[in-house]
């Protein structure tokens, strides 16, 4: 990695370089670009710590479509999380912000305080809870019900059978949360969370796992002296269910302690909770967890999620893989009819594309979340959707907030802390072992509209400090000229 001075002379370099250019460099910038913004653009994408690099970048004016500075901007790259631009857009236009995931709760051959089996259905919701399926079985409880005689029934159809999101196969052994496998009921985002807390010294922890009802577990954590944690969590597949070897220590200082894994088969893991929920309720189960749907049942208890434009700031602020995946999917489930299919929602990404003229050569969407290798995209066709959102009063209210703050909040909040760049500066970013990116829109003051820009380096290896550093220096740049020196 490059160190701070390497860091600090490359943001003094784009500064320079814009300077020096003003007088003469109208000859050296094609009709209509910036000057200065072209300028600094060429020296971002001509840095030599950056020779074996890959470099697109746009900025865009959004009222007049023009195009400032740009270098590379059809370079077809891999855009990291920024992908979630495209799956944000698309979402807001097809579903609108003020669709609500369902999650219902049916009973088969009910007779007054017995059901025959229950039936868990969902839509595709991203964040439904353990307290949602217990707020659902408090349901139950209020209409007296006391005994499911039957199966509980987990009905995965809205989605198809592919759990695994595209490319996320390419790290099959990577157990951590953000690699969480998608499905029609999910909950806890398709993760499991062990809790332990220390007792005392020389006995053992006391543990839980959220959601319940699913882990097997054996072995336990020792409470030891003050001092580092050393808990060992080893999970593996249990046929439908996981198994989980408990090891190591915690400290007596430490209070609590929480470590989440992803699940490795999500079809029945919101079954079994719902299982054990309801013996916690004192309602009784006679029969086994399996998926499967039922023709003649009724509704006893429903849940809606939060409207999708509350939902999203989990893309564009905290960049949640797992929300990305599944809003991606529900696209086709809700467009193109049951079982929703990743693939559906990529087609209907590029259709919105093609729509709002976003599109470009190379542009190719698989998954929602850019993760791992995947997604290819140009800084061209980032602008140029950052525009169209922002030119639909459908969407842009909604698109604007989810993104991250400069300064403020979500993945920029310790980014963009000069008096020009914060809270003018609303961002998606992304990083990977090998790409960095950022891309959205320095606010005008009032009377001018924003201006989009888009960066995207990949073959960054080592230097992704150097590249997000490079980024902000460039947008630092279009705020100060935006601001400070009327338009660029």
């Amino acid at each position: 990695m490059l160190g701070r001075p390497l860091v600090l002379g490359l943001a003094l370099l784009l500064f320079s370089v814009a300077r020096v250019a003003w007088p003469d460099a109208g000859t050296d910038a094609p009709e209509g670009r910036s000057p200065e913004l072209q300028a600094a653009a060429r020296a971002l994408a001509n840095e030599r710590s950056f020779k074996d690099a890959s470099v697109s970048i746009a900025v865009l004016d959004v009222d007049s479509g023009r195009m400032l500075a740009a270098e590379g901007e059809h370079l077809a790259l891999n855009p990291a999380s920024n992908a979630k631009l495209y799956t944000a857009a698309t979402a807001l236009a097809m579903l609108h912000g003020d669709h609500r995931f369902e999650t219902t709760l049916s009973g088969t051959a009910r007779s007054g305080a017995v059901v025959g089996s229950l039936v868990l259905r969902g839509h595709g919701d991203p964040s439904l809870s353990t307290a949602d399926l217990w707020a659902m079985v408090s349901e139950l409880r209020a209409e007296g019900i006391t005994k499911v005689t039957g199966d509980i029934l987990v009905d995965q159809r809205f989605f198809d059978e592919q759990t695994t999101p595209p490319a996320f196969e390419q790290q099959p052994n990577e157990w951590a949360a953000f690699r969480a496998p998608v499905s029609a009921v999910a909950l806890n985002e398709n993760t499991l969370t062990l809790t332990v807390r220390p007792t005392t010294v020389g006995n053992a922890a006391l543990v839980a796992f959220d959601p319940p009802g699913f882990v097997d577990a054996e072995g336990e954590v020792k409470t030891s002296d003050a001092g580092a944690d050393n808990v060992g969590l080893a999970l593996a597949g249990s046929g439908r269910r996981m198994s989980a070897v408990l090891s190591g220590t915690v400290s007596t200082d430490a209070r609590i302690v929480r470590y989440a894994r992803r699940v490795e088969d999500p079809t029945l893991l919101a079954g079994y909770a719902l299982r054990a929920l309801l013996e916690d309720a004192h309602i009784s189960v006679g029969g086994d967890v399996k998926p499967g749907s039922a023709k003649k049942a009724t509704t006893l208890a429903r849940h809606q999620s939060a409207p999708l434009l509350e939902l999203l700031p989990a893309l564009g602020k905290q960049s949640d893989n797992f929300y990305a995946e599944m809003i991606f999917k529900s696209l086709g489930g809700e467009a193109k009819g049951h079982p929703a299919k990743s693939a559906d929602g990529a087609s209907l990404v590029v259709q919105w594309l093609d729509k709002v003229g976003a599109n470009d050569t190379g542009v190719v969407i698989k998954n929602g979340s850019g993760l791992f290798d995947s997604n290819r995209v140009t800084s061209a066709s980032v602008v140029n959707l950052l525009r169209a959102a922002y030119r639909d009063p459908a969407i842009m209210p909604e698109f604007v907030t989810q993104l991250s703050v400069g300064g403020v909040d979500g993945t920029l909040k310790n980014r963009f802390h000069t008096e020009k760049a914060r809270r003018i500066v609303r961002a998606k970013t992304g990083t990977l072992d090998d790409a960095i990116a950022l891309s959205g829109y320095v606010l005008g003051p009032p009377g001018h509209g924003p201006i989009a820009f888009s960066v995207i380096i990949n073959h960054i290896q080592g230097k992704v400090a150097a590249g997000r550093a490079a980024a902000d220096t460039l947008v630092e740049m279009i705020a100060k000229k935006l601001w400070g020196e009327g338009r660029p």
